[in-house]
């Protein structure tokens, strides 16, 4: 399963429509993965640093958190709605001078000695919200701490010892997890705000609206475009030789990666305050589209390609089961392609028996284009044609049904391996006894993880013990009860070859990580964040 013979698209433009926005090329790397390697002399001088400098850093950042906990406790008292006086006080200018001073104080004391800052952030008046891109780790609240914009954050948040205190100095807006209604009055907020020609602070939003390792930029969530009033886009760099900073969902862990950035004797971060957005009418009207053109302004300053991936992505790529997903599968390409297309995986999940019955009656009989688009119910499109070539791995212009099928079901369900394998089996096995033979096995698995290339003979010959050269459902399910990381021992991913879903790789791009600030969150990113900082 890979993506052929199709180059990048053109990226939209602003009179587009929206639903151009997807036309694009899609990342060479996950962008919710992050690897990080220490040679033989990074890791000595990380030993040396634990020893030395690392507990006293930890501990005088910790000291000026404390140190300016009294001024934003002094500062943020009175009703957190109330609209800001204007002028400010002379006390809150100083206040709001000290607290500048000690947050940077305690940046430079973890080593980010030198903050670069390029271009001119705008004034209140002239851009109320400063879009941030991209997001990569905690590290991104640098910007925050130097500019006292507002942000978005969980209401919990607020309940945090010292931190809380530090959080509503800034005057954030506040997304409520037990409100249903929390996402409307959010976006009503930002907008009522936006609108206030400039007598509230500036909003601070990371639109991604999660982490990822700065490869290429996400699909932007309309939050910060609803108001359809001017932004300034601002992008993110950490060009450092070794990438301590990113905290994705996969790999090193929160703490870890704070211990690591404290290790090294210098961390380098650069702010560029781009010119300000201004939306058109159509931009206004259409905040999908207003967010995909700032995101190609940013990508282009950053120089890094843009991807239609999603947050919903990202808990496919990490779901919980036997058959881990690949850092290059083809998948996150299907599963984008399959929102493309207006499908959306959570209703078609339903449909699947349906769907594998059809595939099923078809026997391995190859079908065309047209007959896809007939079989899914939509018009040939450019996204369609993508979706049909991941499958048409000959190029003759002909795919299997059932290969769609299964790739639809990991979408669908991506923590159930064994309901996937169930359903394949039955597509797949024999009239008589619903058995398979090798080839169809590494079809199957093939396709689950949304490789091009995997060898399954040893797997196969451990499951076939009686050397009849057909496996059947409860023979792959009881070998996969005995043997639960059947994929790791038996598959060797590692030793793969893995082509990737795009045909050009960029070159990894050197930046970083932050908690979410976007007006939309999920419990599955609270969830993970824990599981990693534990």
């Amino acid at each position: 399963m890979r993506l052929r013979g199709r180059g990048p698209r053109a990226a939209p433009s602003s009179s587009s429509g929206a639903g151009d926005a997807r036309r694009l090329a899609p990342p060479g790397r996950n962008p919710f993965v992050h690897e990080l390697r220490l040679s033989a002399l990074q890791k000595a001088q990380v030993a040396f640093m634990t020893l030395t400098l690392f507990p006293i850093r930890l501990l005088f950042a910790a000291f000026m958190m404390l140190l300016a906990w009294p001024f934003a406790l002094l500062a943020s008292l009175g009703p957190p709605d109330k609209e800001p006086e204007q002028p400010l006080a002379l006390w809150r200018k100083v206040v709001d001078f000290l607290l500048k001073a000690i947050m940077r104080t305690m940046w430079f004391a973890g080593g980010f000695h030198r903050v670069a800052v390029k271009g001119r952030q705008a004034l209140p008046t002239e851009a109320a919200i400063l879009t941030l891109a991209p997001h990569s780790s905690y590290f991104d609240a640098i910007p925050v701490t130097m500019t006292m914009s507002s942000i978005v954050m969980k209401a919990e948040s607020r309940d945090i010892p010292i931190w809380g205190t530090l959080i509503r100095y800034i005057r954030p807006v506040f997304v409520s997890r037990s409100d249903q209604d929390s996402r409307r009055k959010t976006v009503e907020e930002i907008k009522r705000r936006a609108q206030s020609n400039g007598k509230w602070p500036q909003i601070m939003i990371f639109p991604e609206g999660t982490c990822t390792n700065r490869t290429c930029l996400i699909t932007f969530k309309p939050g910060a475009f609803i108001p359809g009033v001017p932004v300034q886009p601002v992008v993110l760099r950490y060009p450092n030789k070794l990438d301590t900073i990113t905290w994705t969902w996969q790999g090193p862990g929160a703490l870890k990666i704070l211990w690591l950035t404290l290790c090294q004797f210098q961390n380098q971060v650069e702010i560029e305050f781009l010119p300000v957005y201004c939306p058109s009418e159509e931009e206004k009207r259409n905040p999908a589209l207003y967010a995909s053109n700032v995101r190609r302004v940013m990508a282009k300053a950053l120089g890094v390609s843009v991807t239609d991936y999603t947050f919903e992505d990202c808990q496919l790529a990490l779901a919980e089961g036997q058959l881990r997903l690949p850092a290059d599968t083809c998948l996150l390409e299907f599963a984008r392609l399959v929102r493309g297309l207006g499908l959306k995986p959570e209703n078609l999940e339903k449909d699947l028996d349906k769907y594998s019955e059809s595939a099923r009656m078809k026997r391995g009989e190859k079908i065309r284009l047209p007959e896809f688009a007939a079989y899914l119910e939509v018009p040939v499109s450019d996204a369609l044609e993508d979706m049909f070539s991941l499958f048409d791995e000959s190029g003759g212009g002909e795919i299997d049904l059932r290969e769609y099928v299964v790739a639809l079901s990991v979408v669908c369900r991506p923590s159930q391996t064994l309901a996937t394998i169930q359903l394949a089996f039955k597509m797949y096995g024999s009239p008589e006894d619903g058995s398979i033979d090798e080839a169809s096995l590494s079809c199957i698995l093939k396709t689950a993880l949304g490789v091009s290339e995997l060898t399954v003979t040893d797997l196969f010959q451990a499951i076939d013990q009686e050397d009849k050269g057909r496996i059947t459902f409860d023979d792959f399910c009881g070998f996969a009860e005995m043997y639960p990381d059947y994929a790791e021992d038996y598959l060797n991913p590692d030793q793969t070859h893995f082509d990737s879903c795009a045909q050009t790789p960029p070159a990894p791009t050197p930046n970083g990580f932050c908690i979410d600030f976007s007006p939309e969150n999920s419990d599955f990113g609270r969830k993970n964040s824990c599981k990693k900082a534990d």
